[in-house]
C-alpha cells in the first residue's frame, strides 16, 4: 500500500507542473479562477470564453515547456461563457 503522504506529494507536484489548459490544440488558457490541491486531489476552475470557441473537443493540461501532462477527448458545446471544473485525483490503483 502506498502511504497517503506520498500520494499527497505527487498531487502537489502535479498541481505545480500544470501551467495552462489548451483547448482543441489552439486556445490557451493560463488564467485559472481556482487551482489548488486538497489532500490527494488537484482542482482547477477556468473560464472558457464563448467569443473564442463554440465547441470543445479536446482538453490538454500542459506544463511550462508546452508538454502535455493529460489529454482528454470531450464534447462540450459552448453557447455562453462557460466555467469548467476539472479535477485530478492521485490514488493507488487496485488490481
Amino acid at each position: 500500500m502506498i502511504e497517503r503522504a506520498f500520494l499527497t506529494e505527487i498531487a502537489e507536484y502535479t498541481e505545480n507542473k500544470i501551467a495552462k489548459v489548451v483547448l482543441n490544440d489552439s486556445l490557451e488558457i493560463t488564467d485559472f479562477l481556482v487551482k489548488e490541491m486538497t489532500d490527494t486531489k488537484v482542482g482547477m476552475q477556468y473560464l472558457i470564453p464563448a467569443s473564442q470557441i463554440s465547441l470543445v473537443t479536446k482538453i490538454a493540461l500542459v506544463d511550462q515547456s508546452g508538454t502535455a501532462i493529460s489529454t482528454n477527448e470531450v464534447y462540450i458545446p459552448i453557447a455562453s461563457d462557460t466555467l469548467l471544473l476539472q479535477t485530478i485525483q492521485v490514488k493507488e490503483a487496485s488490481a
